[in-house]
């Protein structure tokens, strides 16, 4: 089966609804050798996955390299681009104690990041992520994690102002002179993403794990608005950072740590709806976001080839819609939540 193609929003880009998301492929938690995350990525273009996200933070450039070795040999209108810009690399300026690794990447590029959503500064990471990935253009572009989550909430507010005066406006000119198809946001956070949709004219945005089996605080007010504005929605995190993949097993990542008693309690109990319907909880997890009449594509992260296999055969298998209302019943899923046809 061919994957379904959605439009982004109101932007009409046409992408399958599962992307690839570059994460691992900067070392994320392990280091990755290059054979492995190259296979990863000929993996999608072989699926017929036609939507490649990254950003020059995942592993300060070494995710879009490696992405960018393997497109290269894909043509270049098969294909659509997501990266980001709010970091650039200063490869110059070592820091004094040596340590150029971003938070929970075991590797990557040994250049320094720069944190800077000015104007100057999204000019300079664009122009960087052309280079690494080496490419002509790329239609999507988002300011990159201004959130709580990465900054702390004392530092947020300047970096919206920042982003908002600085990046956004870069990226608008871009667009209209039509060097960029797309602009928008990619966070961590429903209520940040609403921020922005209310402040700017965006076209599309990619929220990571806000909306997903195990939580939907998106619904509340963010999802909406972005189908009334005509949003193309992007999700990333849709495995909260592993454990819907995993299942509640010692050690399952949730928002990237160690998940609580009560994240492992929860899934454990969505886990047992799930297979009582014959269903696993990786394929109900990918399948319900998808529900979602904003929602495009899922952006999925892979080391290997054979991760991106599995990622996409759950794609043809089917999920019953009693395991929704079953879920919705038991109150492990809200009874406002679009579910898949």
């Amino acid at each position: 089966m061919a994957l379904e193609t959605r439009p982004l929003g109101r932007t009409g880009i046409p992408v399958t609804t599962l992307g690839f998301g570059s994460a691992p492929l900067g070392d994320l938690y392990h280091r990755l050798d290059d054979e492995t995350a190259r296979g990863a990525v000929a993996a999608a273009v072989e699926a017929g996955v036609t939507l490649y996200d990254t950003s020059p933070f995942y592993g300060h450039g070494l995710a879009e390299h490696r992405i960018g070795t393997v497109l290269r040999g894909v043509p270049r209108k098969s294909f659509v681009l997501s990266t980001k810009v709010g970091r650039w690399m200063d490869p110059l300026h070592q820091p004094a104690d040596g340590n150029t690794q971003p938070p929970n990447f075991a590797g990557g590029q040994p250049h320094p990041a720069r944190l800077d959503y000015s104007y100057d500064g999204a000019m300079r990471s664009l122009e960087q992520s052309l280079i690494r990935l080496g490419v002509d253009r790329i239609e999507i572009v988002l300011i990159h994690d201004v959130d709580v989550y990465s900054h702390g909430a004392a530092a947020v507010e300047g970096h919206f102002k920042a982003a908002m005066e600085g990046a956004y406006k870069a990226l608008e000119q871009l667009r209209s002179e039509r060097v960029i198809d797309a602009i928008g946001v990619g966070l961590n956070e429903a209520d940040m993403c609403e921020r922005f949709a209310r402040a700017g004219d965006f076209d599309a945005m990619l929220l990571a794990g806000r909306y997903s089996l195990l939580e939907q605080p998106a619904l509340d007010s963010f999802l909406p608005l972005a189908q009334e504005k005509g949003i193309g929605m992007m999700l990333g995190g849709v495995f909260n950072s592993g454990i819907l993949a995993t299942g509640p097993v010692p050690g399952a990542k949730y928002n990237y740590r160690d998940a609580p008693p009560e994240i492992l309690e929860r899934v454990a109990a969505i886990q047992r709806v799930c297979e009582a319907h014959g269903v696993t909880l990786a394929d109900a997890a990918l399948k319900f976001p998808l529900g979602h009449p904003a929602v495009a594509s899922l952006v999925m992260g892979s080391v290997s080839a054979e991760e991106t296999k599995r990622n996409r055969a759950a794609f043809d298998r089917s999920v019953p819609a009693s395991l929704w209302s079953d879920l919705k019943m038991a109150g492990l899923l809200r009874a406002d939540a679009p579910t898949p046809s």
